[in-house]
């Protein structure tokens, strides 16, 4: 079984993966071409498909059963419905992952080897398997045996601890950036896997563990405290760059992001203080770090006194950084954003005649750019005709699998 023409056709993903970090990985995956074989628990399915309200609507404006949070990361997808914990279901999935390019899991640690499907077990019959194992902490470490999950992450791996006001509560990301990150790493790790695969016949095992993602995503902020301790959380200042931040106007408030001294300058001129700019304590940006505290009332002074859209148009005239602070009706409703088409429509059986709003991938290729193939599946839609593709079964090889629930 193939997929369109993407720069993984051709690859086969077996997705045992729920929630968020592992069906972000296979969503990339399936976006650039792969075919992805999303394997449910019958009946139930992946958690995230009751992590509602808000559910799709159909074609009326009614809610159906189907959340928007699990449509949003599993397109380009089959979904087949198949009991993993009866040992006929975990042999159709050996049989699967016999044929399969990449195998990719969220189990806890060790959970799946107790069905016989842990990499060890399939990569006998499927040297060149890429499997790619994404959890709360790894393979190893005291942590290992733990559930992982985003919010923990974010605590844990040390984001909270720089993100919120100085003198507020620590703060986690408006999003579930420690599932996210986890998710694009292992996207990552798999298309070098494959690559490597591809050119040596070696396939090999991948451990993505979030909190090893999380403390990576630190960044900048991990490699100030290693070198310089802990700057504790700045609210929405930058640690290393001043100004850099949103400033209060006399209407509302802006970002500006003033990336170097020259920006800084022109700055200064538009605001009429070009004395700042001379100012030995303000006039480069290792000055203005040390001295931001001085500095931020008189900036805050400066930007009050004019309105955002003024100030926009002259930022933007000097070639300095700036821009709103939007809400989602903005965002989605910006020109830049809807002439990127970051929102797809896609046919669903739930979503009547205008389909299902997505949000769009931010991948662009121009030789095999991201194809919308396969709209966020119906719990086991395709389960009949991937086990007939895929496997060979017939009628009554399926209506065996059915009286016994394994599918």
């Amino acid at each position: 079984m193939t997929g369109g023409l993407g720069p993984l056709s051709g690859i086969t993903v077996l997705d045992l993966t729920r929630v968020l970090a592992g069906p972000t990985c296979t969503q990339m995956l399936g976006d650039l071409g792969a075919e992805v074989i999303k394997v449910e628990r019958p009946g139930s399915g992946d958690d995230t498909r009751k992590f509602a309200p808000p559910f799709v609507q159909d074609g009326e404006g009614r809610d159906t059963g189907e959340s928007a949070y699990y449509m949003g990361a599993n397109r380009n997808k089959k979904s087949i419905a198949l009991d993993i914990a009866r040992p006929e279901g975990a042999e159709i999935v050996r049989r699967l992952a016999a044929g399969a390019q990449c195998v990719v899991e969220n189990f806890k640690t060790g959970n799946l080897a107790r069905y016989g499907l842990g990499y060890e077990d399939l990569k006998e019959e499927n040297p060149g398997l890429v499997y790619c194992s994404v959890t709360g902490f790894g393979q190893t470490g005291p942590y290992a045996p733990r559930p992982g999950y985003d919010f923990l992450l974010q605590g844990m791996g040390g984001l909270m601890s720089i993100t919120g006001e100085v003198d507020g509560e620590p703060q986690k990301v408006g999003v579930p950036i420690a599932d996210l990150m986890a998710g694009m790493y292992a996207a990552v790790a798999i298309c070098a896997a494959l690559r490597h695969a591809a050119v040596s016949g070696e396939g090999q095992y991948i451990d993505i563990g979030m909190m090893d993602t999380t403390v990576a995503m630190l960044a900048n902020a991990g490699m100030n405290y290693l070198h310089g301790g802990s700057l504790g959380r700045l609210g929405n200042a930058h640690p290393n760059i001043v100004p850099y931040q949103p400033f209060r106007t006399a209407d509302g408030y802006i970002i500006v992001a003033i990336g170097n001294d020259g920006q800084f300058q022109r700055f200064c001129d538009l605001a009429g203080r070009a004395d700042l700019a001379r100012d030995p304590d303000y006039a480069t940006n290792d000055s203005r770090v040390r001295n931001r505290q001085s500095l931020l009332p008189v900036l805050r002074e400066i930007f009050a006194g004019r309105p955002s859209a003024e100030w926009l148009s002259g930022l933007e005239e000097r070639n300095i950084g700036c821009g709103p602070i939007n809400d989602l009706e903005d965002v989605f409703d910006d020109p830049h954003v809807r002439a990127r088409e970051m929102v797809v429509s896609m046919d669903h059986p739930l979503g009547g005649s205008g389909g299902v709003a997505l949000i769009g991938s931010p991948m662009r290729l121009s030789g095999t750019p991201v194809e919308y193939r396969y709209a966020p599946p119906m719990l086991g839609e395709h389960t009949e005709a991937v086990l007939r593709e895929q496997l060979g079964l017939r009628d009554d090889d399926l209506e065996a699998l059915r009286r016994q629930d394994v599918i």
